[in-house]
C-alpha cells in the first residue's frame, strides 16, 4: 500500500519537478555560463532537465509519432543524461583546477557516448529502450549496464566531493548549493541502484524509482538557483532598509543637499526605479546619511549632547535605542540651526563620539561593520520619528533658553522659515555639564 501511494505521488511530481528544473536551467543561464566554475553545473542540471523532459509521456509520445519510432528518443535520452553525468565530474573537479583532470573527463564521457551507440545499434531491431521488456532489456544488458555504471560512478564521486567542500567552506550560500546538489545526487545514485536491481529481475524498487528521479530534480533545482536565492533575500533586505531610512535621509539632505549624489521624486519610485545600481542603492543611502550628520555636527552647540543624554536617561531605554534617541534629538537640532542660518561652529560638535569609525578592516570585518552601521541608522531613523525627538528641546529647559526650533519640535512641525526671521536673536543652548 505505501508503495503504491510513494509511486502515485512520484508519478505526480514527474511535470512539476522536470519543470523546475527547466526554470531554473533558463534563469540561471546567462549568470553560469559567465562564470567559468559554475559552467559544469550549469550543464549538469541543464542537460539532466533534457533528459528528464525527454522522458515525459507527452514528449515521448509526440517524438515517437513524428519519427515513427521511440528508439531514437531513448537513445538521445540516455545519451543526453550521460553527458550530464560527466558535466556534474567536470563541476565536482573545477577546484583541482587540472586540465589534465578536465581532458581525460571529456575523453571518457566521449568514449561512453560511442559505446553506448555502437551497442544500440548493433543490437537486434528494437523499439523502445527499457530494462523490464518482455524477452529481456533492450537494446541490451551490456548497454544498460554502460549506463548505470558510468551513472553510478559519477553520482558516487560527486556525493563524496561535494560533501567534502561543503564540510570545509565558510560560505554559507555555497555550502547550501553543495548540500542540495549532493542530496539530489545522492538520490540519483538511488535511482540508478533500483535500475540496477531491475537488470537482475529485483523488482522490489519499482514502485519509488519516479519519486527518486523526480526529487532528485527538485534538488538540484533548488542547488543551482541558491545564488539567485541570496541576491533575491539581500535585495529584499536592502530595499526595506531604504524604505526604513527614507525619512531620516529626506530630513538630513533637505538641509544638507550637496551631499546627494542623485535621486527620485519619491519613496516608491526610488525602489523601482533607483538613481544607482540597485546592489548600491543602500550603501548609497547610508553614506549620504552619515555624510548629512557630518556636516550638520558643525551645527551642534556645545552642551547639546549633554543636555540629549540628560534628558533621554528617564525614559529607561535600553543603551542602544537610549543612544540612538539622543543623537536623533542632537540631528534634529541641528538641522533646524542650519535651516534657520544659524553660524557655523569651526569644530564639530560631540554627537559623533558614540560612533566613532573603526580602523581600516578586512573584508569579512568591512560586512560586519556594515551590517552594524544599517542597524543602527535604522534604529536612529526610528527615534528620529518618535515623540520624544520630536519634543526636545522645548520640554525642559532652563528660564530663558527656549527657541523656535524648540517650540516647532513640541507640535512636530518645522518652522524654519520662522526661525530665520528670528536667528539673529538666537543663542546657541547651553547647559552645565
Amino acid at each position: 500500500m505505501l508503495s503504491a501511494h510513494l509511486a502515485a505521488i512520484g508519478g505526480w511530481l514527474t511535470y512539476p519537478c522536470c519543470l523546475c528544473l527547466c526554470l531554473a536551467a533558463l534563469l540561471r543561464a546567462a549568470a553560469s555560463l559567465r562564470s567559468p566554475d559554475q559552467r559544469g553545473l550549469w550543464l549538469a542540471v541543464a542537460t539532466a532537465g533534457l533528459a528528464m523532459t525527454l522522458d515525459l509521456p507527452a514528449v515521448t509520445g509526440a517524438a515517437t509519432r513524428l519519427l515513427g519510432t521511440d528508439h531514437t528518443v531513448d537513445l538521445v535520452r540516455n545519451l543526453t543524461g550521460v553527458v550530464s553525468a560527466g558535466a556534474a565530474l567536470f563541476f565536482v573537479s573545477a577546484p583541482s583546477r587540472s586540465r589534465r583532470l578536465r581532458t581525460g573527463l571529456c575523453a571518457v564521457v566521449a568514449a561512453v557516448l560511442i559505446v553506448l551507440t555502437v551497442l544500440d545499434l548493433s543490437a537486434p531491431a528494437h523499439t523502445a529502450h527499457s530494462v523490464t521488456a518482455a524477452g529481456g532489456p533492450t537494446p541490451s544488458s551490456a548497454y544498460w549496464l554502460t549506463l548505470i555504471s558510468t551513472h553510478m560512478v559519477s553520482d558516487s564521486v560527486c556525493v563524496v566531493v561535494c560533501c567534502w567542500y561543503a564540510l570545509r567552506t565558510d560560505d554559507r550560500p555555497l555550502a547550501t548549493a553543495l548540500w542540495l546538489f549532493a542530496a539530489g545526487t545522492a538520490l540519483a545514485a538511488l535511482f540508478w541502484i533500483g535500475r540496477l536491481l531491475l537488470l537482475f529481475e529485483v523488482r522490489w524498487a519499482l514502485p519509488y524509482l519516479p519519486l527518486l528521479i523526480n526529487l532528485h530534480a527538485f534538488l538540484r533545482a533548488a542547488a543551482i538557483l541558491a545564488p539567485t536565492a541570496v541576491v533575491l533575500a539581500r535585495t529584499l533586505a536592502d530595499a526595506r532598509t531604504v524604505w526604513r531610512l527614507w525619512p531620516l535621509w529626506r530630513e538630513l539632505v533637505g538641509a544638507v543637499p550637496h551631499v546627494v549624489l542623485t535621486r527620485r521624486g519619491t519613496r516608491l519610485l526610488e525602489l523601482l526605479w533607483p538613481p544607482v545600481p540597485r546592489g548600491l542603492l543602500a550603501y548609497r543611502k547610508l553614506i549620504e546619511i552619515r555624510d548629512a550628520m557630518l556636516e550638520l555636527d558643525h551645527y551642534v552647540p556645545p552642551g547639546l549632547p549633554v543636555l540629549a543624554r540628560e534628558r533621554v536617561r528617564p525614559l529607561g531605554l535600553p543603551p542602544a535605542q537610549a543612544d540612538a534617541l539622543a543623537l536623533a534629538c542632537v540631528m534634529k537640532e541641528a538641522r533646524r540651526a542650519k535651516l534657520a542660518g544659524r553660524p557655523r561652529y569651526d569644530s564639530p560638535g560631540e554627537s559623533f563620539l558614540w560612533n566613532e569609525s573603526p580602523a581600516p578592516l578586512t573584508r569579512q570585518e568591512h560586512a560586519t561593520a556594515l551590517t552594524a552601521e544599517k542597524t543602527h541608522l535604522v534604529a536612529l531613523a526610528r527615534a528620529y520619528a518618535s515623540a520624544p525627538a520630536f519634543s526636545f528641546p522645548a520640554q525642559g529647559r532652563r528660564p530663558g533658553t527656549e527657541t523656535t526650533a524648540g517650540r516647532a519640535g513640541v507640535d512636530g512641525k518645522d518652522d524654519t522659515a520662522e526661525d530665520g526671521r528670528r536667528s539673529e536673536s538666537h543663542r546657541p543652548l547651553r547647559t552645565h555639564a
